[in-house]
């Protein structure tokens, strides 16, 4: 069945009479539950915010949604956002919704606000400024007085502030080690006291309604002055001691992949806890060509031994647009260290010291291991000289007869560091992604949105997958596609009644032209709180989403406002 066709306009039609069957009826579209079962042709309608009838929905509807020759399918289950700061101040929390996304879950990597005692408000926030990319200033505007402490209350801010699309928190071990360590929590590791008071915490928020508890060791996740967030602190016992709260009382465990957490510490996590685990990042090229085949290795030993452990996948390249005053990218790399330590001028001094250099050029130049990155890697902003402007800098450095590193930090002193250099980091081979997506073992994941807010903006990745994995590459069918960004997320996170349509479900629903799904790439705006910018993406084919029966989006543009009464739950426990 061909679907996408013969529609040049999506039309939203209003009926004007008086008694109504259904709130909302979406007409005529190829309907793809979510599950993987066959697509058929029918309607959907809705009342009340469920779907009371589906494939044939013959009674009226005040409003009707024309969806001929449109994929109707189940609104997109994102897992791995960092949306707690910026739902507070954005509650239409965009751009996810734009690419189809009816849920989120949030506090990944261990990066919730709360708990969060006032006096270390800051000390999160600049963490935050670091590890997300956005600015001090704008989290400080946008969350004010805050209005919350702890866990529970978090959860009940949320749910009285409201939001366009469901919403699912985990408590993340940075807060959590902040709030029983204070500044300790990034420079030891904690006391016996001090875990069994983390693992109490962790035990009040997911009886409140918390998903589950999230933490990293990933050496990339470096905070304030750069030290390590506090979670890189704690030992495997202090994380797997506290995991066990999960067992008391359910969720789930994410937690990014570094030295001292990985496929051992997931297997005693599930196996001591009965809870699905999900880590990050498996991702391709990280170590080269080929690199993420002993990862898959170690995660099919841990499923044949029945342990429910998910690596989440990246469905794009993990491409970011960093400057030199904030070098995310290499951060974690220990020649940078004194370098995030530095101010401003600091950096530059760095930056100029020739030692410093060659030390840089052994990682990062091109005899490195990563040296290919410099030509993944080009000019997006430039100020002193437009021209240079897309340039590729590994091009660049051979016209000059330079290595890359010496032309990037040269160009980044003669701009007082006011540059911008975007580059694939790592999965930037397609064939490697599209062998981690057909693996069972894995979950697309690592959307990051709300991270890295200035740097990178991978909230279309749905429409991302879509567009290349399923519509031009033909890697997997249109069922299998929608199964794997709405049900199998869900089920893998213990998300309750959503990801598929059912009748007598929540109608979360996106509606896409399968021929013209995809986006159109990333722009730089300035409508954070005091200003600052980040980077969005515009959805292409995108013509409607749902959120349990209300219309948020029709023909890329919103229909609610931040003012309006919006239909997203907050999904305690999952449910609701």
């Amino acid at each position: 069945e061909q679907v996408g066709r013969n529609r040049t306009n999506f039309e939203v039609v209003p009926h004007k009479g008086i008694q109504m069957s259904y709130d909302l009826k979406i007409s005529g579209g190829t309907i793809v539950d979510g599950t993987g079962a066959p697509r058929f042709s029918g309607d959907l309608g809705v009342k009340d915010g469920r779907i009371v009838a589906m494939g044939n929905a013959p009674a009226d509807a005040a409003k009707t949604i024309d969806a001929s020759g449109r994929v109707v399918a189940p609104g997109f289950v994102d897992i791995h956002t960092h949306y707690d700061a910026q739902v507070l101040w954005d509650p239409l929390v965009s751009c996810s919704p734009w690419h189809g996304v009816t849920t989120i879950v949030m506090g990944n990597c261990g990066f919730s606000v709360a708990p969060t005692r006032p006096e270390h408000r800051d000390l999160i926030m600049r963490t935050l400024e670091n590890v997300e990319g956005m600015s001090v200033d704008a989290l400080r505007a946008g969350l004010g007085d805050w209005g919350f402490e702890s866990f529970p209350e978090y959860l009940d801010t949320l749910e009285k502030s409201g939001c366009a699309v469901n919403m699912a928190a985990m408590i993340g071990h940075t807060a959590l080690r902040m709030y029983v360590m204070g500044e300790e929590a990034t420079e030891r590791e904690a006391t016996e006291e001090e875990i069994s008071r983390q693992r109490e915490l962790v035990t009040e928020a997911l009886e409140a309604g918390a998903l589950g508890f999230a933490t990293s060791r990933a050496n990339t996740h470096v905070g304030y002055e750069g030290r390590p967030v506090p979670s890189r602190l704690a030992t495997p016992e202090e994380i797997i001691e506290i995991a066990q709260a999960l067992g008391d009382v359910g969720g789930i465990m994410q937690a990014t992949q570094g030295r001292g957490l990985s496929h051992e510490q997931f297997a005693r996590v599930a196996e001591s806890t009965g809870a699905n685990v999900s880590w990050t990042a498996l991702l391709a090229g990280t170590l080269g060509p080929g690199s993420h085949l002993k990862d898959l290795e170690q995660a099919h030993a841990l499923a044949a031994r029945g342990l429910p452990v998910f690596p989440q996948v990246a469905v794009q390249p993990v491409q970011f647009e960093m400057s030199w005053e904030a070098p995310f990218i290499y951060e974690g790399m220990r020649v940078f260290q004194p370098v995030a330590q530095s101010d401003r001028e600091g950096r530059k001094a760095y930056y100029a010291d020739l030692d410093w250099r060659e030390q840089f050029k052994e990682k990062a130049g091109n005899g490195g291991k990563i040296g290919d990155r410099w030509a993944r890697t080009e000019i997006s902003w430039f100020p002193t000289d437009t021209s240079m402007e897309g340039k590729n800098v590994q091009e660049l450095a051979d016209e000059l007869g330079q290595d890359p590193v010496d032309v990037m930090l040269d160009m980044a002193l003669d701009a007082d560091l006011d540059m911008r250099i975007v580059q694939d980091v790592v999965n930037h081979d397609r064939d490697e992604i599209d062998e981690l997506l057909h693996d069972p073992t894995t979950v697309i994941g690592l959307s990051d949105a709300g991270a890295h807010a200035s740097q990178l903006c991978d909230a279309k990745y749905s429409t991302e997958f879509l567009s290349t994995f399923v519509r031009e590459r033909e890697s997997f069918d249109l069922e299998q596609a929608v199964h794997m960004l709405t049900q199998r997320p869900a089920q893998v996170f213990g998300i309750e009644d959503r990801g598929t349509l059912v009748e007598g479900g929540w109608a979360d629903v996106v509606v896409f032209d399968m021929d013209n799904v995809g986006h159109d790439g990333k722009r730089r705006v300035y409508d954070l709180p005091a200003g600052a910018d980040r980077l969005i993406s515009d959805a292409t084919g995108i013509d409607a989403v749902v959120v349990n029966g209300t219309l948020i989006r029709h023909d890329g543009e919103d229909t609610v406002t931040s003012d309006s009464a919006l239909p997203g739950k907050l999904l305690r426990h999952g449910k609701g």
